[in-house]
């Protein structure tokens, strides 16, 4: 391998230089993925010093505290009860769908009784007009 070649104070890698050939497309510059972390490209400077927080009196975040609870609280507070409210009103639903479907299977039944004491009775009539012709 050839070594990296200085160009105005800056290193180039090799593979920058190389040229591959496929065997379908012709030459195809090759590239290296290192080549963001040279250190030729690399910040410098030194990193800044930051100045560390003052510490805040401990009575301001007792209160900063509190009122930040007390708001969650209320948060809190205010989603339980649209939750409540809304299974409240899944409820009542769920009840109406209940009594609705219980009606729908009363009304199914009655029916049923009564088309079974209609079958019977037509089979009875029947009967009758069979022996009324065999005799």
């Amino acid at each position: 391998m050839k070594e990296a070649t200085p160009v105005a104070g800056k290193v180039i890698p090799p593979a920058l230089n190389k040229r591959a050939v496929s065997n379908n497309k012709g030459p195809v510059q090759t590239t290296s993925l290192g080549m963001d972390c040279t250190p030729a490209y690399q910040d410098k400077s030194p990193p800044n010093k930051k100045k560390p927080p003052s510490a805040p009196c401990t009575s301001d975040l007792a209160d900063v505290f509190e009122a930040t609870t007390a708001g969650a609280r209320k948060d809190v507070n205010m989603l339980l009860s649209k939750f409540a409210k809304v299974l409240n009103e899944r409820a009542a639903a769920d009840t109406a769908q209940m009594k609705e479907l219980e009606g729908i299977l009363t009304e199914a039944q009655n029916l049923e009784s009564y088309l079974k004491e209609k079958k019977n009775h037509l089979r009875q009539t029947l009967a009758l007009i069979s022996d009324k012709l065999k005799g």
